[in-house]
């Protein structure tokens, strides 16, 4: 059974917000690496949208943008991407295929037919996924900022405080910090 990895960047205060944070080559190669590590990506209907609207023109040349960018969107391209929507069942994107059904059968499914793990990048699902003990490891990358705005990390609130084991804890040269946890079971 593959691992569910929970990765998103995030501010001090807890800011979730695409637009914020340090969108440099090396950030771009972290989370480049992580893809290469997972064998397929989990996203809800909006991140989807969000990143179909700009990542396939990229991979196809058609934006500019640099190497460590299109790197990413090249491999994101042919990255296997699931989508839980429950508004929505046509997703075009090169390799992308609809989760529907119990949101608890669909994903454990998922991590079971998925050796290599399943990153997840979506703040609103991860929500509900960890609501149902879904998530097995968070990779979060703290950007050295204050947002002072959301939204923000596990916003609609959780059951119970979730205790996580430090596996890592790893310096950008930016101030960013990669931080790896486990779920402590």
């Amino acid at each position: 059974m593959g691992t569910l990895t929970f990765s998103l960047n995030v501010t001090l205060d807890g800011c979730v917000d695409h637009r914020e944070g340090i969108a440099d080559d090396e950030s771009h190669a972290f989370f480049t690496r992580l893809m290469d590590e997972a064998g397929a990506m989990l996203w809800g209907r909006v991140t989807y949208e969000m990143m179909e609207s700009y990542w396939p023109a990229v991979a196809r040349g058609e934006e500019e943008a640099p190497p460590a960018m299109r790197e990413w969107a090249v491999k994101l391209d042919a990255k296997p991407k699931h989508v839980v929507s429950s508004t929505r069942t046509d997703f075009p994107w090169s390799n992308s295929h609809h989760l529907s059904g119990d949101l608890r059968e669909g994903v454990q499914r998922l991590k079971d037919e998925t050796p290599a793990g399943v990153l997840l990048g979506s703040g609103s699902l991860a929500t509900e996924l960890d609501r149902l003990d879904l998530i097995d490891e968070y990779r979060f990358l703290v950007q050295p900022m204050i947002a002072g705005h959301g939204p923000t990390l596990f916003q609609a609130g959780l059951p119970a405080t979730r205790r996580l084991e430090l596996i890592s804890a790893t310096p950008l040269r930016s101030g960013a910090v990669d931080m790896h946890y486990r779920r402590a079971r």
